[in-house]
């Protein structure tokens, strides 16, 4: 189980150097607008959920001109450098600045059927309730609206796991146990795929002090808490370093990408079922 409020600590004091630290994240982010050139979509409003400094912010908003983006996090340090991203436009200016809301992805404080696209790029498993939040993607998203998401899978970090113990880092799921929660979330047509990439680090210091600086170091709820100690971080830190090779440290990254498509209510607000007739076509 995660911590909610040691990941939005974590997250807050790492704002400043999130974004020299956040390699895979970049890269992820990038690999996730590529595949949105396949599909066709026009959303009134886009939601980027835990969006952290808004890297894709202006892509996104290249994209869908047009669209206001509201970017979601629930570290408020992350949200203050958002303002670069771009999300709703300015007319004195003629720029276009976030609209940022600080909240957690389970309780999102947007109206239903609100947003066309939900956007979250590694950030799905920062969050406790992974199906809560799912749940409420669906939510805020209107009929026929998509939800695309990357997070991360079982393999990541299994050199860091080897040599610190399971109890100190992070399990993640694994590609069908998130497909199972995005049809348990009633998405319609969910498709998942996984990579596995690999970041290459000079040794165990440089691959600690990148987790440190994105914030990403861990939040288990049941993570020991004694003080590890400069002997533990010694020890760790030979302990990777025993596993580098001729280029350095490599480092393996599992990345779980989803998406999937709000489909149209078969059912009204009182319960009554909804039949749709569709205007048949002459010959």
């Amino acid at each position: 189980m995660i911590d909610r409020g040691t990941v939005r600590r974590r997250f807050a004091r790492a704002a400043r150097s999130y974004a020299g630290a956040s390699r895979l994240e970049a890269e992820v982010g990038t690999r996730m607008l590529e595949r949105l050139d396949y599909v066709k979509l026009a959303p009134r409003r886009v939601l980027d959920a835990g969006c952290g400094p808004a890297r894709e912010a202006g892509m996104l908003a290249k994209r869908y001109r047009g669209a206001p983006l509201i970017g979601l996090d629930s570290a408020l340090p992350m949200l203050a450098l958002a303002g670069a991203g771009g999300f709703s436009f300015n007319p004195f200016s003629g720029k276009r600045s976030p609209l940022r809301v600080c909240a957690d992805m389970e309780r999102i404080p947007l109206a239903a059927a609100s947003v066309g696209l939900v956007w979250s790029n590694m950030a799905l498993h920062w969050t406790p309730d992974p199906l809560a939040a799912l749940k409420e993607f669906h939510r805020v998203l209107e009929p026929e609206g998509l939800l695309m998401f990357s997070t991360l899978g079982p393999d990541t970090l299994a050199e860091l796991r080897a040599a610190a113990g399971a109890a100190r880092v992070h399990r993640f799921p694994d590609m069908h146990d998130v497909g199972d929660l995005l049809m348990a979330a009633q998405f319609s047509n969910p498709v998942m795929d996984t990579e596995r990439l690999t970041i290459v680090y000079a040794g165990g210091d440089a691959l600690l002090a990148d987790l440190r600086a994105s914030g990403q170091t861990s939040a288990l709820a049941a993570r020991p808490r004694g003080l590890a100690g400069k002997a533990f971080l010694a020890d760790l830190t030979r302990r990777l370093d025993r596993a580098r090779g001729p280029r350095g440290l490599a480092v393996t990254y599992e990345v779980v990408y989803g998406h999937a498509w709000r489909g149209r209510p078969a059912r009204s607000a009182d319960g009554r079922a909804i039949v749709r007739f569709e205007r048949m076509r002459r010959r």
